[in-house]
């Protein structure tokens, strides 16, 4: 058997095998238990990406600009660059990574002192949500509703903010 085929092979077991063990440990906390009507789905509560890296910028539009012409951004009409990228687990599954540096001092950063806000993809956003909670963590906002998905904030141990975003399926 070929080195490349053994490999393959590894890499797919011990996916397999991480794979089991992690729905196994999930399945002791009742919060985190996946929902029994569609158990073909993972709805584990749980981040499953980065959705964006959000920056202060002492002007937005000459950073834009700057990361346009040196590493070709293509900025969009919020002001950011979207990135494609694939769901390793479904790989039929786009997503979207957000870049966007904001006017320093923009209080959409608030109440973080912290130069950068990071945005976490996540499945099953409310009971993720429900879970933090329980689990003591400052939730800042209301899970809101868009277009595009759900959006809620919380903020860590360091004092940073964190954007929670559960995209549209």
């Amino acid at each position: 058997m070929s080195k490349l085929a053994i490999i393959i092979l590894t890499v797919i077991l011990l996916s397999s095998c991480n794979s089991k063990i992690n729905k196994s440990e999930n399945m002791e906390d009742q919060d985190n238990q996946p929902d029994k009507s569609n158990s073909s789905v993972d709805t584990i509560p749980k981040v499953v990406g980065v959705g964006g890296i959000f920056f202060y910028s002492n002007n937005p539009e000459e950073s834009n600009e700057w990361y346009s012409k040196n590493l070709g951004f293509e900025i969009n009409e919020w002001g950011s660059s979207s990135f494609e990228s694939r769901n390793v687990n479904k790989p039929d599954v786009i997503n979207s990574f957000q870049w966007k540096p904001f006017k320093k001092g923009d209080e959409y950063f608030s109440p973080s002192k912290k130069e950068f806000m990071i945005n976490y993809q996540v499945q099953n956003i409310e009971r993720l949500v429900t879970k933090l909670k329980k689990d003591g963590v400052n939730i800042l906002d209301s899970i809101a509703t868009y277009d595009y998905g759900k959006f809620v904030h919380i903020m860590d141990n360091e004092g940073n903010k964190i954007e929670l975003w559960e995209p549209v399926d």
